[in-house]
């Protein structure tokens, strides 16, 4: 289930921001003016379901969804449509910022390859172009990036480890990016280790990589959750910058030789995906 407050949370960022120029504060005063009502729609027809007798409780969730859907494509058409109409300013900077945490990767491409001039050189922007080649060079079908990290900082031999380690040796490897403090990683672990004691053997395995944690820390809550599978724990920043990972927990399921099967996987999807990479 998609966050659905992904839409007034980034809503924030425009409705706080102005422009220099009179034209453009007009067009984003407008353009404010919109989202809030789109925005106010979807808040409306989301009380409406819930409070709906005659909407099955099972189906409430998969109406909020469509819901979610259509304010989310409306929002982001009409942002584009803003890009496409005021691509070098700081109204641009300022629409990419709403929109950005909303667009699919190729959405994403799309929005950034709009944005021009002074725009394209602001240090926003550039980081969001940074995150969207990251995210793309590591999508699904795509050959997966290794990285080699120091595995302890504690260990005065510095001895290193590498993705490769792992993945790419003919295995299926579900690989879970995490950190101790993060709530929703520990809650994914039982399903973790669930797979993992259902499918581990000759052909899959798991391995955890502990990202923006401390190394003491990742040990004792590894300990403490059951973590028995492969892990790289001291990784940091380094495999979240390359895969373009903006939140945790971030699972992937990598092929026997090292494809990206599917991202970003979470609850049940994840023994589904690797029974039917299986074939089980």
């Amino acid at each position: 289930m998609k966050r659905y407050f992904l839409i007034a949370a980034s809503l924030l960022l425009v409705l706080a921001t102005g422009c220099k120029s009179v034209p453009e504060d007009q067009a984003l005063e407008e353009y404010n003016a919109r989202s809030a009502e789109m925005v106010e729609t979807f808040n409306q027809k989301m009380t409406d379901i819930q409070n709906d007798p005659a909407v099955a409780d099972d189906e409430k969730a998969a109406k909020i969804q469509e819901a979610y859907d259509q304010a989310v494509a409306e929002l982001t058409e009409d942002g584009l449509a803003m890009l496409r109409k005021y691509p070098d300013g700081e109204l641009a900077v300022t629409v990419l910022k709403n929109i950005a945490a909303m667009l699919e990767p190729a959405q994403l491409e799309e929005a950034i390859a709009l944005v021009s001039g002074a725009a394209a050189e602001d240090e926003y922007v550039k980081q969001l172009t940074a995150l969207s080649n990251a995210k793309s060079a590591t999508a699904e079908g795509k050959m997966f990036t290794d990285f080699t990290v120091v595995q302890d900082e504690d260990d005065p031999e510095g001895s290193t480890v590498s993705l490769s380690d792992y993945v790419g040796k003919g295995k299926y490897v579900l690989v879970d990016f995490w950190a101790s403090w993060c709530g929703p990683c520990k809650q994914e672990l039982p399903n973790i280790a669930a797979v993992y004691e259902k499918y581990k053997g000759d052909d899959f395995d798991v391995l955890s990589v502990a990202v923006w944690d401390d190394p003491a820390d990742t040990k004792a809550t590894a300990e403490e959750e059951g973590v028995v599978w492969n892990q790289i724990i001291n990784a940091q920043q380094v495999p979240t910058d390359l895969y373009g990972i903006e939140g945790i927990p971030h699972i992937i399921l990598f092929g026997p030789d090292g494809t990206i099967l599917k991202r970003d996987l979470r609850g049940e999807a994840i023994e589904a995906a690797v029974a039917e990479a299986l074939g089980r």
